[in-house]
C-alpha cells in the first residue's frame, strides 16, 4: 500500500512563524534602549526557534535528553496549575502523542486547546498573545485527525490554517483526499502545488500524491514517472539535510511490484534497508520479508525478519503505534510458513482486535481489519490440523478427547473466515484485491489470497474474476488468472478444468513467484492423483515440498505414502500414528514412507527416484524435554510414538528453523513507551546493522 510523507504539519510550516514576525508578532522590549544584543539563536521547541515560555522550554529541554518521564511529569503538572493555558494543553497533548503514540488522549487535549484559543482571525490570534499555540494546535488537529482515519476534519482543520494563517498548505490536502478516494480532486491539488511552489518538501509530497493517484485505476500504470519524481525531489532534500525518508523508495517498490518488475522492487527496497528511519512509517524489511517469502527464499526470509525487529525497535513511539499490524502481519505470515503454527493465530489476532493508525496508508481500516481475520482463519484452519495431527499420535482415549478439543479450533476459524468474507464480497474490493500486488490496497501477499474464494465463494469470485480481467487487472499476466481459475475449479471439485488452468498459470507466472506456483502445483497434484495420473500428482507434491512444505497443512490436503516398517513392536507403532496423520494418505502407489529402528527409530520419505526427500531420526533421550514432565520422559512406547510422530510432522511440513520462544514472543512487540526510552541504549545495535 502507498504511504503518505510522514512529516507533521507543524514542523512542515515551521517557516510560517517568520511570516508571522514579519506581520508584526510582538517583540520583547526590556527597556535596553540602543544597546545591540547579539541575537540568541533559541533551540527548537515544538518545531519553533522563538517560544520563550520557560515552562515550554523546560518540557521541550526534557523532550530532547529523551527524558520522556520527566517530560510527561513536567507536562501534566503544569496543566494541574494551569488548566486554562492552551501551552500546557498543547504541550500534554505533544508528550502524549509523541512519547506515547496515545492518540485519544492527546486529541483531548488538542481539542481542550482550540477551545482556549477559539480565535477567527489573524488579528485576534495575535492580540491573545497565544499565537503560536493556536498555530501549533490547529495544525496538530490536522495531523492526528488524519492518522485516526477523519479525512474530513483534517481538511477542515488545513482550511482553517490557510484562511487564519494564510499558509500555503496545498500540498498537505493531496493524502486525506486519496483516503477519501477523490482522486481527480488529489491529482488537481498536487499540480497546483507542482505549478506554484518552489519548495522541494512541497514538490516531493505532490510527486507523492501522484505517484498514488495513478495507481487508483485497476489496470496498471504506464510508467513509474511521478513515483520517480518523488524519489529525486527527496534525494535532493537529503542532500541538503542529510535527512532520507524511506516512504519514497517503499512507495517505487509497491509501484515496481505492480508492474511485475520484482528485481526493481527489490532494488528500490534495498536502498531503503540503507537508512534506519525513526520517523518513516515505511519499514523496508516489511515488505523485503513479504518479497523473500513469496520467493521461497526462505533463508535469506529468516535474515530479514531478524533486521526488522531492529528497525522496528528504534521507531518513534507514534510510527510504532501506526505501522505495528503490518510487522504483526507480516511476522504472523512468516510464521506461518515456518510451521510456528501456534504463534501465527496470536500475532494475526492481536492484529485483529487492536486498533490501528493508518491514516498515513492508502489503505483503510477495513482492508487491515479484512487482512488479519484472512490470516487469522488460515492460522486457526492450520492450528486444527496440526491438533488433528497430534491427536493422531496418541493412544485412543487421548486421541478422541483432543480431536473433540480441536472442533474448537475449527469453529473459530469459521468466525474469523466470516469476518474476513464480509469485505471481500464487496465487488469493487474483490476485483481489486484480484489485481497482482494492488498497490493502493493492504498488502496480502498473492500466495494467501487465494484462501478468499473459499471464504466469498466460487461463483461470485468467478465472476468478479473475468470483470477484472476486461477491466485489465491481469494485463500484464494472465497466469494469475489462470492461478485463480484453478483455484475455483479445484474448490468446485473439476480436476480436469484444475490441471488445465493449472498447466496454463505454470507457464505463464513470473518464474519468481515460487509460492503462487506452489499452491497451483497442490491444486494440481490432488486432481491428478484423483484422476489416475499418480506419476504427475507425486512429481507435483515434490515440487510442493520442495518450495513451500506446510502448504498441504493450510489447505488440509494429504501427501500419498506407501507405508512400511521393519518387523518391530516400536517401528510398527510408528507406522499405525502414522496411518492415522490427516497429513498423510495410505497409497499403494504413493511415495515411499520407510521406518527403522537403529537404536533410535527413524524414518525418511523418498521421491519417486527413490532419493530421501526427508529423513528424522528421533533421540530418545531427549524425550524428557519433550514431554509435559520428567518422568513422562522413560522409554514409555506411547510417549516415543508421539513425541516421533510429531517431531516428524513438524520436520516434513516445515522449514526447519529454529526460532526461540524469546524471539517469537518478541514478535508481539513491547510497551511503546518503553521502546522510546531505550532507543537511546540501541546506537550500538544500530551502527552494527548499518555495517558501520
Amino acid at each position: 500500500m502507498s504511504r503518505n510523507f510522514g512529516i507533521r504539519l507543524a514542523s512542515a510550516l515551521a517557516a510560517g512563524m517568520l511570516l508571522l514576525n514579519q506581520q508584526g508578532m510582538p517583540q520583547d522590549d526590556s527597556g535596553l534602549g540602543a544597546v545591540q544584543i547579539p541575537e540568541q539563536r533559541l533551540p527548537l521547541c515544538f518545531g519553533f526557534r522563538d517560544i520563550r515560555n520557560p515552562r515550554a522550554l523546560e518540557v521541550c529541554d526534557a523532550l530532547n535528553l529523551k527524558e520522556n518521564v520527566r517530560a510527561r511529569e513536567l507536562s501534566e503538572q503544569w496543566v494541574r496549575e494551569e488548566p486554562d493555558n492552551p501551552a500546557a494543553q498543547f504541550a500534554l497533548a505533544e508528550v502524549l502523542f509523541t512519547i506515547e503514540g496515545n492518540m485519544p488522549r492527546a486529541l483531548f487535549h488538542l481539542n481542550r486547546a482550540e477551545e482556549l484559543t477559539d480565535y477567527g482571525s489573524f488579528e485576534e490570534a495575535l492580540d491573545s498573545g497565544n499565537i503560536q499555540w493556536h498555530y501549533l494546535t490547529l495544525s496538530q488537529l490536522s495531523y492526528v485527525h488524519q492518522l485516526m482515519g477523519e479525512q474530513l476534519l483534517s481538511l477542515e482543520y488545513l482550511d482553517k490554517i490557510k484562511e487564519i494563517y494564510d499558509q500555503d498548505i496545498e500540498s498537505f490536502r493531496g493524502w486525506p483526499l486519496i483516503k477519501l478516494k477523490q482522486y481527480e480532486e488529489a491529482r488537481a491539488s498536487a499540480n497546483r502545488v507542482l505549478e506554484n511552489s518552489d519548495d522541494r518538501m512541497a514538490r516531493a509530497r505532490a510527486w507523492n500524491t501522484l505517484c498514488a493517484v495513478e495507481l487508483a485505476s485497476l489496470a496498471p500504470v504506464e510508467s513509474m514517472g511521478a513515483c520517480e519524481r518523488s524519489i529525486s525531489e527527496d534525494d535532493a532534500i537529503a542532500a541538503q539535510t542529510g535527512a532520507v525518508d524511506t516512504v519514497y523508495l517503499t512507495n517505487a517498490s509497491e509501484v515496481a511490484l505492480s508492474l511485475l518488475r520484482m528485481d526493481e522492487a527489490e532494488q528500490y527496497l534495498d536502498r531503503a534497508t540503507r537508512y534506519l528511519n525513526p520517523d518513516s512509517v515505511a519499514d523496508p524489511w516489511v515488505y523485503k520479508l513479504y518479497l523473500l517469502m513469496s520467493q521461497a527464499r526462505h533463508d535469506e526470509a529468516r535474515q530479514a525478519l531478524d533486521r526488522m525487529l531492529v528497525w522496528r525497535d528504534q521507531q518513534e513511539p507514534i510510527v510504532n503505534v501506526m505501522n505495528r499490524a503490518e510487522h504483526f502481519m507480516v511476522s504472523a505470515d512468516f510464521l506461518l510458513l515456518a510451521g510456528y503454527i501456534e504463534d501465527a493465530v496470536k500475532l494475526s489476532g492481536t492484529a485483529l482486535n487492536q486498533p490501528d493508525r493508518n491514516g498515513s496508508y492508502s489503505a483503510d481500516d477495513a482492508q487491515k481489519d479484512s487482512y488479519a481475520a484472512l490470516v487469522h482463519h488460515i492460522a486457526l484452519r492450520s492450528a486444527y490440523e496440526l491438533a488433528m495431527e497430534r491427536a493422531a499420535s496418541q493412544p485412543l482415549t487421548a486421541r478422541l478427547t483432543a480431536q473433540f478439543k480441536a472442533q474448537n479450533l475449527r469453529l473459530q476459524a469459521w468466525r474469523s473466515g466470516r469476518r474476513a468474507a464480509a469485505l471481500f464480497s464487496d465487488t469493487e474490493v474483490l476485483q481489486s484485491r484480484l489485481r497482482p500486488y494492488s498497490p493502493l490496497d493492504v498488502h496480502i501477499p498473492e500466495w494467501i489470497e487465494p484462501h478468499i474464494v473459499e471464504l466469498v465463494g466460487t461463483g461470485v469470485v468467478a465472476n468478479t474474476l473475468n470483470q477484472a480481467r476486461e477491466n485489465g487487472a491481469f494485463q500484464l499476466n494472465d497466469g494469475y488468472f489462470y492461478a485463480y481459475s484453478s483455484e475455483i475449479a479445484a474448490l468446485e471439485g473439476e480436476h480436469e478444468q484444475v490441471l488445465a488452468f493449472g498447466e496454463q498459470a505454470l507457464a505463464l507466472l513470473p518464474d519468481v513467484e515460487a509460492l503462487v506456483q506452489a499452491r497451483v502445483s497442490a491444486r494440481m497434484a490432488r486432481a491428478a492423483w484423483e484422476t489416475g495420473n499418480q506419476a504427475l500428482a507425486l512429481r507435483l507434491y515434490e515440487q510442493v515440498l520442495q518450495q513451500d512444505p506446510g502448504l498441504l497443512r493450510r489447505l488440509g490436503d494429504a501427501l500419498p505414502v506407501q507405508i512400511s516398517a521393519t518387523d518391530n513392536s516400536l517401528t510398527e507403532s510408528i507406522a499405525d500414528a502414522l496411518e492415522r496423520s490427516p497429513r498423510l494418505q495410505l497409497a499403494s502407489a504413493g511415495l515411499p514412507l520407510r521406518i527403522r529402528d537403529d537404536g533410535n527409530p527413524v524414518a525418511c520419505l523418498d521421491n519417486q527416484a527413490g532419493s530421501p526427500l526427508a529423513c528424522y531420526t528421533f533421540d530418545t533421550s531427549d524425550l524428557s524435554t519433550m514431554s509435559d514432565s520428567e518422568s513422562a520422559g522413560s522409554r514409555d512406547p506411547d510417549a516415543i510414538v508421539a513425541a516421533f510422530s510429531q517431531a516428524f510432522h513438524s520436520e516434513l511440513f516445515g522449514l526447519g528453523f529454529d526460532i526461540s520462544q524469546a524471539q517469537r514472543s518478541r514478535l508481539l512487540g513491547s510497551s511503546v513507551i518503553l521502546s522510546s526510552q531505550t532507543n537511546a541504549n540501541m546506537r550500538n545495535s544500530q551502527e552494527a546493522f548499518l555495517g558501520r
